[in-house]
Formats: structure tokens, sequence, C-alpha cells
């Protein structure tokens, strides 16, 4: 899985992941919202899930294919952050950090699927 990769709890990518899983439930613990707030909460936990849960099938195939569910995932949870910011449940300035860091996990996913196909298939 790489070099110093033996679980998925190894990978970069699942932390980062999981740090923005967290933040974003400290984020919205008082919003009543609850629809909107559940949408942005599962697509979030979506992401390191899907990480997780395709590194233990133990198939270079099924790897990518749950990486590209995490990438799927993480569009969705921008999705829902950019209506988070329209009805003013986020605050621009934290939407867009919490933008940011959901660009920089896709680059991450993205960049580890081309790995995974480039040196693995």
């Amino acid at each position: 899985m790489g070099k110093g990769v033996h679980k998925f709890e190894d990978l970069e990518v699942w932390k980062e992941a999981m740090r923005l899983v967290r933040d974003l439930y400290q984020e919205l613990k008082n919003c009543r919202d609850f629809g909107l707030r559940d949408q942005i909460q599962r697509s979030a936990t979506s992401i390191p899930s899907n990480i997780a849960e395709g590194f233990e099938r133990h198939s270079n195939k099924d790897f990518i294919r749950f990486l590209y569910i995490a990438l799927g995932s993480c569009a969705e949870l921008r999705t829902q952050l950019y209506i988070a910011i329209d009805v003013k449940i986020i605050e621009k300035e934290t939407g867009d950090l919490y933008l940011e860091r959901s660009r920089k996990i896709s680059a991450m996913l993205s960049r580890y699927i081309k790995t995974r196909v480039e040196k693995f298939s």
C-alpha cells in the first residue's frame, strides 16, 4: 500500500478527512437545520469511511473504486457547504476554509488514485 502504510489509519488522506469530519461536527453542533446538518455530516463521514473500507478490501481494483466514491463524497460535501454558506448556516470565511480543506482532500485522493492505477494495476 506504500512505504510505511500498513493500515488505513496510516494514510495521510484518511487522517486529513477525519480532521475535517471532527471540525464539521464541532462547527454544526448547535445547527438547528437538522436536514442540512445531517447531509453535511453524512457526506463528510463518507470520505474517510470509504477510504477505510476500500483499503480493507485488499484488492487494488476495489480500493480504487472506493477512493472514487470518497472523491464523489468530497464533491457532495462541497455542494452542501456552498448551500450552508448561502443560507448563512456557516459564515462565509469559515465556509471558505472548509471548502479549501475539501478541495485539498480531493486533490490528495486524485493523486492517490493515479498512483494506485499506475503502480498497482
